[in-house]
Order: C-alpha cells, then structure tokens, then sequence
C-alpha cells in the first residue's frame, strides 16, 4: 500500500461513512460552468440535463433550496443560450 493509499485508510477509517462538502447537484453545476469556460457547450448541455433531471424530480426529503436551486438552473440555461448565440444581444 502507498504512503497515499494507506492516509487514505486512516482518514476514512473513523466508522463512519466520508462526508462530502458539497451536494452533488452543486458539483454538476460546477462542472457545466467549466464546461462553458472551456466552450464545451456539448458537455455543458448535457450535464445541465442531467442537472434539470436531478431538480425536477420529486424530492426526497423537503427543503428550502429548491426555489434556489431552480434558479441557478434557469441561470445555467440562460448562460448557455447565450454562448451559443452571442450577437444576439448586440442590436
């Protein structure tokens, strides 16, 4: 085992299972933004699909971020919009 497997081991070996900082619906939102940034907009389309997937599912357990996270949804869709067209606003 590797000094980096074996740290791994000991971080992860307190019982419990590893907590995670972010949500996964965050990460995919990140990773479209830096789809975008690199004008990779065919990614970026489909991670925002799996995204709008991911929000407009029933929710498992009710919270207060669903308006929140159907605005950055919304947000994503008008961000891509415009990249792919982008002499639209010029007029």
């Amino acid at each position: 085992m590797s000094h980096t497997d074996d740290q791994l081991v000991r971080e992860s070996s307190g019982g419990a299972a590893p907590r995670y900082s972010r949500r996964l619906s965050d990460k995919i939102l990140i990773a479209f933004h830096h789809a975008c940034d690199q004008a990779d907009f065919e990614v970026a389309e489909q991670l925002l699909h799996i995204l709008e997937m991911m929000l407009t599912r029933r929710p498992l357990t009710p919270d207060g971020t669903r308006r929140r996270n159907m605005e950055s949804l919304v947000a994503a869709h008008e961000r891509l919009w415009y990249l792919r067209h982008p002499n639209t606003g010029d007029q």
